[in-house]
């Protein structure tokens, strides 16, 4: 998949020849996709299980080779789950518990745990994946799952082109703002949700003009398959002994 210079898809990815790097993206879909599905239903109170995930998912980002502060850089998405998880203990109901003077819902505060150990968690597993593999090779991945050739083909639009609604729309803003409107209040939404309408709209007909140009040069509904190369068995026994411990892990203290 093509992309202009900076594009912000494009940058997620971190080029590098770790042991991580080299494995096959389908391999690491499905891995990924079962560590977080053990984990997701893996009960709050469980804190040894989340303990052994977590070090397996750091060991992850270990041999990656990402960094630390990428690391950590790129973990700050989670930070409005960490805001709404905050305020947890204080709304819940239930038995209370004194945390330096302030009375706090023991359900509420094991309510703010699940959410950040499996939110961080979650993160994790998705930025070891995200930076250590180019998206047009997960895109790939997902056609040698068998995923709909049309889902994929939407999502590499969407994120082909999300950085140039995201342009236009940064466009439209200086626009308004150079005809001295420059909403910040609730109240002033009005604007905005008219520039979205029409961002949309804009959208909408780009895309009709792009899968007429993609008609005429010969698009036939398959995306091109840039490297065909399959997952060895070796491959998938290795990347599947995460997502399998994590379930021993799971049974054995559960």
């Amino acid at each position: 998949m093509s992309g202009a210079h900076g594009s912000t898809v494009l940058r997620i990815f971190i080029p590098g020849d770790s042991q991580i790097h080299r494995l096959s993206p389908e391999t690491k879909l499905v891995a990924v996709v079962a560590a977080v599905i053990v984990m997701a239903v893996t009960p709050r109170q469980e804190v040894v299980a989340f303990a052994l995930y977590a070090v397996g998912a750091w060991s992850v980002i270990a041999l990656s080779g990402i960094g630390v502060r990428t690391y950590l850089k790129r973990l700050a998405v989670i930070i409005p789950f960490i805001l709404f998880a905050v305020i947890v203990p204080f709304l819940s109901g239930g038995e209370s518990v004194q945390v330096v003077g302030v009375s706090l819902s023991v359900d509420g505060l094991w309510a703010t745990w699940n959410i950040l150990v499996k939110a961080g968690l979650g993160a994790t597993m998705s930025i070891a994946l995200s930076a250590t593999t180019p998206v047009a090779e997960l895109l790939h991945g997902m056609t040698r799952l068998r995923v709909p050739r049309l889902l994929v083909a939407i999502i590499a639009f969407m994120l082909r082109y999300i950085d140039v609604l995201v342009e236009q729309l940064g466009r439209m803003r200086r626009s308004m703002v150079a005809r001295g409107h420059d909403p910040r209040w609730l109240w002033q939404i009005k604007p905005i949700a008219s520039s979205a309408g029409a961002l949309f709209v804009r959208s909408y007909e780009r895309g009709e003009r792009v899968h007429q140009a993609m008609l005429a040069r010969g698009y036939s509904g398959v995306m091109p398959v840039v490297n065909d190369r399959h997952a060895s068995t070796r491959e998938w026994l290795s990347v599947m002994a995460y997502p399998f411990m994590f379930a021993v892990v799971l049974v054995v203290v559960v």
